[in-house]
């Protein structure tokens, strides 16, 4: 018998982004920002700490007049070493 689709993990599920972060995650952020120190400052209610999703940037769209030309002007310069190249013999 199988797994049904909805209760297989995913392979990156623990690498997912959170919006919630447990406390010794937020005592990290605070202490690398310098807003808390662990001696001096008390683990509860700590202020509330801003997690950042990070999304990776779009590719920008290749024109495709422009890779026309590369690949037109490539062609011409082969064309002309070929026709070099039978010159000399």
């Amino acid at each position: 018998m199988s797994i049904h689709s909805s209760l297989k993990t995913k392979s990156g599920a623990l690498n997912q982004h959170r919006n919630v972060l447990t406390r010794k995650e937020r005592v990290a952020q605070l202490t690398e920002s310098e807003r808390f120190e662990v001696g001096k400052n008390s683990p509860l209610g700590l202020p509330k700490v801003l997690s950042i999703k990070v999304v990776a940037g779009k590719k920008p769209k290749k024109d495709p007049a422009a890779a026309g030309e590369a690949a037109s002007a490539a062609k011409k310069d082969v064309k002309k070493d070929a026709k070099k190249d039978v010159k000399k013999k």
